[in-house]
């Protein structure tokens, strides 16, 4: 996108001609092969969440998140519950069809309708979702939707900035790495500094293209795994 000049000859953005708010983001389901992502709900999603994340034994995945891990079932289910009295951040579960429960947590946040800006976070993976097709395809579903559905002009990433494996799937998820906000904010006691990454309404095709290809029946073999790579940027 390049600039333009004013009356002053200063530079300045591209007029958005015809621009309109976006809409919010829709309490309806998205539906893909492997997974469905659907809004968390307590009574249908809490429990099979807390023992999908309890496989992870270590507690790893929770490092990097400001809540969590949590003592048992009662605790956690406090926890979706205030979660669910807001629409920002607005919390999704993502469930494998092959079991119909539970494996894993995403959101919307940071919802901007009236410029176009949206984040996903909050992204937490069980085992059962690691190293499977859900995380792309639940990541690919949460996009089309801020994109093709609802016309937003830029979708954000941002993790802290030591979380190696965040920001490795941020890049292959087609996400462009903008810079590190230093101290940025500060959680569980310490500081974080802040990667930041996006992809753009123009980009989308292109890596719409690459999820399409890599979630396609032909790229599995008899044994469900992949035969070529996730490509989303040329």
């Amino acid at each position: 996108m390049t600039t333009r000049q004013n009356e002053l000859g200063q530079p300045i953005g591209v007029p958005l001609k015809n621009w309109q708010p976006c809409q919010q983001p829709p309490r309806t389901a998205l539906h893909g092969r492997f997974c469905r992502v659907e809004i968390l709900d307590l009574v249908a999603h809490s429990e099979d969440l807390f023992n999908a994340f309890a496989s992870d034994k270590a507690h790893r995945n929770w490092t990097y998140l400001p809540y969590g891990p949590f003592p048992g079932l009662v605790s956690f289910q406090q926890w979706v519950q205030k979660q669910l009295v807001v629409d920002d951040p607005l919390f999704h579960a993502v469930i494998d069809n092959k079991t119909d429960k539970a494996v894993g947590i995403a959101t919307y946040l940071r919802i901007e309708p009236e410029v176009g800006v949206i984040e996903t976070g909050h992204i937490h993976c069980s085992p059962l979702m690691q190293r499977t097709p859900l995380f792309t395809e639940a990541m690919y579903l949460m996009m089309a939707r801020v994109f093709d559905e609802l016309g937003y002009r830029r979708y954000e990433w941002k993790c802290d900035d030591l979380n190696a494996p965040s920001k490795a799937a941020a890049e292959r998820l087609g996400f462009q790495f903008e810079g590190v906000f230093r101290q940025a904010t500060m959680y569980k006691g310490r500081n974080r500094d802040t990667a930041w990454f996006s992809v753009l309404d123009s980009e989308w095709p292109q890596i719409k293209v690459g999820f399409e290809r890599w979630l396609s029946a032909d790229n599995f073999d008899d044994q469900g795994q992949q035969k070529s790579r996730l490509l989303t940027r040329s």
